[in-house]
Order: structure tokens, then sequence, then C-alpha cells
């Protein structure tokens, strides 16, 4: 495994309408542990699509040494497919049932190969990663996002990868999840590339690589580490723009006062050639060589102005370019004695299986709530919130919702049409609101110009995020319940304080599910629940 390598060698990259992400990208990653990162849309899950082979560069080579395991940020959360299918071993467990049948067939023993401890091996990493217990017939539509994110990994590791590439492999995973993630990662010694947003994971990493249109730039160290070198930088580059500023302010002061002495020259000499009675043509060649003298100084001033420029423009360009949302959420205002939402007794069941404990689950909101719902993966979170949606129906029970909007942000980003522009899309939402305010409001959610009319099916995890909020966020009528499943997944940790500025001053009620407990005590959270073995419970702030 120690000669496993990552090799990108003038590395380039355009989408079919043109649209250009890598030129000339070149860079070769040993083994150990790398963090990739970049603001969303800067093309690092493109990145690893060609490594993995999934898609073509439009010039250069991508190599790859020994085998490669790939954790896509889009995994299937519906369909047909069995866990064991999933995980890649049903035809070689199959076999295995045969021969243990009695039937020797020469096909089951090609199919599996060296794979004779398959079903231990898999039971194993399962337990490893939290699915212990698991059945590997059961259908993935059955089975939480975390769940998912948790079967994919395991899918990969079985592989025995020489390189790993993941795509935010946190993203809906709960805190024990995370953790056993962690651990597996740990305890692998191959070459791991990996995009994420979360700063834990990124924490145990033994390098930082952001990724640039052309550049990629390694950094020593973990997330810390390479916070700070950023942030040195940033502060030696911003004082260069300082420095270049006051050099060009002096250059051209300089300048001015130059041409001005030599104004005065040439009007004094002028003055003084008349009342010398010169010649005209003596005084005439004296003026045009005083002009001649006049003109290359100031060219020499004008030269050193455009120098100063020139550097500049230089130390600006070394300064980051940091893209910011600025969101502001609707100016919903919820009364402390009305009742938003009531759920009584309500049951569901999802692929066989019953959702909620004994009578179901109760549930009543009032006034301007800011609900944080927790739970391991599998309780049922994502199911409540699509309860309350309307998305499902119960098979017991009753729910009661206020005349208000409910805003509903989907873990599957579901909401959007794939083949429609991000502002067509937007219109959708908010028909009723003018084009120019439309395209103001997705300029804030860093929508502008040409990307607000790309497909959303060509957009990013991040962008799809940004695109999805702002149709949830900014629609018509303004919400007086927003649900959130998980919001700052694949957001960018700039975009993601975002949020908690917009969700910390909205003044409408809120259900948040997150696992990010840092991210909801910021949010403001002021009731506590969590879903455990079909059961709501109210909890207190979790300790920090």
């Amino acid at each position: 495994m120690s000669d496993a390598s990552i090799i990108c060698s003038g590395l380039s990259f355009s989408w079919p309408d043109d649209t250009p992400v890598f030129h000339d990208l070149s860079f070769a990653m040993g083994g150990g542990r790398t963090g990739l990162v970049a603001p969303n849309g800067s093309g690092k899950s493109t990145l690893l699509k060609l490594i993995a082979g999934e898609l073509r560069p439009t010039a250069g080579s991508v190599s790859v040494g020994g085998t490669l395991g790939y954790l896509p940020q889009s995994l299937p959360l519906t369909g047909d497919l069995t866990v064991a299918e999933v995980l890649g071993v049903d035809a070689a467990i199959r076999a295995l049932d045969a021969v243990e049948s009695g039937d020797v067939g020469e096909d089951h023993f090609a199919v599996i190969g060296d794979d004779w401890d398959i079903e231990e091996r898999t039971r194993a990493q399962l337990d490893r990663l939290g699915l212990a217990g698991l059945a590997l017939d059961r259908n993935i539509g059955t089975l939480s996002g975390g769940q998912v994110v948790s079967l994919g990994l395991a899918a990969q590791l079985l592989k025995r990868p020489d390189v790993l590439l993941l795509d935010e492999p946190t993203n809906n995973l709960d805190l024990d999840a995370r953790h056993s993630l962690h651990d597996a990662l740990d305890a692998w010694g191959g070459t791991l590339l990996l995009v994420s947003h979360d700063r834990a994971l990124l924490g145990r990493m033994d390098r930082i690589a952001e990724l640039g249109s052309d550049e990629l730039r390694l950094y020593g160290g973990d997330f810390t580490a390479y916070e700070e070198a950023v942030r040195g930088e940033r502060e030696v580059a911003e004082k260069n723009v300082r420095n270049a500023e006051q050099e060009l302010r002096r250059e051209k002061r300089e300048m001015q006062q130059a041409r001005e002495r030599a104004e005065r020259r040439a009007s004094n000499a002028a003055r003084n050639l008349k009342n010398a009675g010169l010649p005209r043509i003596f005084a005439g060649n004296m003026k045009r060589g005083a002009q001649e003298s006049a003109g290359r100084a100031g060219q020499t001033h004008s030269s050193r102005v455009g120098e100063a420029r020139a550097r500049l423009d230089e130390a600006g360009r070394a300064v980051r370019d940091e893209q910011r949302l600025t969101l502001e959420l609707p100016d919903t205002v919820v009364p402390a004695g009305r009742t938003v939402l009531l759920a009584e007794r309500v049951r569901v069941r999802l692929g066989g299986r019953e959702q909620f404990a004994g009578d179901g689950v109760d549930l009543t909101i009032r006034g301007p709530e800011r609900i944080a719902l927790t739970g391991p993966n599998g309780s049922g979170k994502s199911t409540l919130l699509r309860l309350i949606n309307g998305e499902l129906h119960p098979e017991g029970g009753e729910i009661r919702r206020s005349e208000g909007r409910i805003a509903y942000l989907s873990q599957r980003l579901d909401l959007l049409d794939l083949d429609r522009t991000v502002a067509e899309n937007f219109a959708a939402s908010a028909p009723d609101r003018p084009e120019a305010e439309r395209m103001n409001l997705l300029a804030r959610f860093l929508f502008r110009g040409d990307s607000a009319h790309l497909a959303v099916r060509s957009l990013s995890g991040g962008e799809r995020l940004r695109a999805t909020l702002a149709c949830v966020l900014c629609g018509e009528p303004a919400p007086q319940l927003l649900l959130l499943d998980e919001p700052t997944n694949n957001l960018d940790l700039t975009s993601a304080e975002q949020l908690e500025g917009a969700l910390s001053s909205y003044r409408g009620a809120f259900v948040v599910v997150s696992h990010d407990e840092p991210f909801l005590t910021r949010i403001g959270v002021d009731r506590w629940l969590r879903l455990a073995d079909g059961e709501l419970l109210e909890t207190g702030a979790p300790q920090m």
C-alpha cells in the first residue's frame, strides 16, 4: 500500500456547455490522509469523479496506483437494492450457499474466488461501522440517510482498496456513526483523499489540499494548521496590498508634482526668453529642448506609476476572494400562544416496519419555538418531518397544522426540477416576486449572472443545497414553520456560518434535524427532542 498514489498531469476539464472547471492541473499524492477543501462549486466532487474514472478529462491524464475505492456524495436513498447488493457481496454469498448445499459447479467457485470468508468479513465490517444486526436481504429504501452512508463506506472498505476517495462521508451520520468512521479510517493504511466540511474529520488529516482551477496547494498538518497558514497568508497579502496602495499614491503624487514643476519652468523660460530678446530660431530651439526634457521626465514618472499599479494588481490577486452567502430569512412573526402544529398518537409503517413505539408519537409546536430533533441513525427523524410536512400520511393518529406555510428542506434535496434552471425553479417557488427581485435574492445565495441559469442537474452538492435553500426560505407565502433536515450537509464552512446567522434571527418556528451539536447551539435552539427506540422524549441541551 505504501506505493499507492494518485497522479494528475496537465488535467483539464470542461462541462459539455464549455464551462471550464480545471485547466492544466498537475499534482501527485502519496500515502497518508489528505483532506480536500475549497468553496462550494470549485470542482471537488468533479475531481474525485475524474480520479475514479467516472468522468473523462478534456485534456491531460489521471493515474491511480492500486485498487481504488470511491464513495460518492450522492447515494441511493430509495430503490429495490438489498444491503448485500449495495455491498457487492450478493453473488459471492449466493455461490457460497450453493456450494454448501452440494452444488460444486465451476461457475460458483469462479464467483467466490478467494472470498471464502466474505460473509464473516462483511459482518465484521458492518459491526465496525455501527451496523451490527443489519440483515443482508433488507431493502435500502427502509434505511436512514446515515445508515446508507455507512453502508456505502462498508462496501468500499470490503474491496480492500489501496486508494480511497470519500466525498462528504459524514453527511447524515449521527455521533456514534462518526466515531465509527473515524476508527475505521484510523485503522486503514492506504492513500486517502476525502472531501469534507466536517472540522472534526478534517482535524484528523495528515495534510490539507486546497483546490483551485489550475493549482492544488498542499499544506502540512491538520485543518487547524491549514487555517493558521491561510490566516498568515491573508495577513501578508493584505499588508502587501496596503504597501502597494501607498506606493501607488506616492508615485502619482510625485508625477503630479513633477508635472507642475515642469509647467512652471516652461512658463518661466518663456518669459525669460522674451525678455532676453534672443533670436526667434534660438528661442525656439531652447523651448523645444525644455519640452522634450519635461516629456522625458513625465514618461519616467508615468512608467513608475504603471509599475506601482502592476504591483498593486499582483498583490490584490494574492488576497483570497471569499464569496459569502447573504441570508435574510422572511420577516415572519409567530405569536407566542399560537399552535403551529398538533400531532397526536401518530403511527406509520415503512417497509413493513413500525416506526414509532406504543400508541405513536405526540408533538405540539407553539409560537416561535426553536426545536432540535436528535437521535441515532434510523430512529425515524426524517420520517417524522415528512409526516409533519404532509409528504407521508399517518396510518394512525392525527396531525393538525395552522394556516401558515410549512417550508421543508428534505435530506434528499428532491424539491427542485433537475432539468430546469436555478432561476426557473426559484420563479416557480416565488411567482409573484418581480424578476429583478428574484435575481437579487439568488445573488445573495451566490447565484449571480450565468450561474443562475444553470440546470440544477449540473450543480455540485453544495450548490444544489444553496438553490434548494433559496426556494425553501424565500418562497411565497413566507413560512411560519421551517423543517430542515441536515441543512449543513455539503455546505462549505463559510456558508454554514451564514446559515447560522440567518436562523438565529428568524422569528418563526423551526424544527432542525442535525447531528452537529455546535451548530444547533449557535442557532439558538430552546427545545431539544430526542427520538430513539420509537419514542420522542424531551431532553435538555447537550453538554458541549
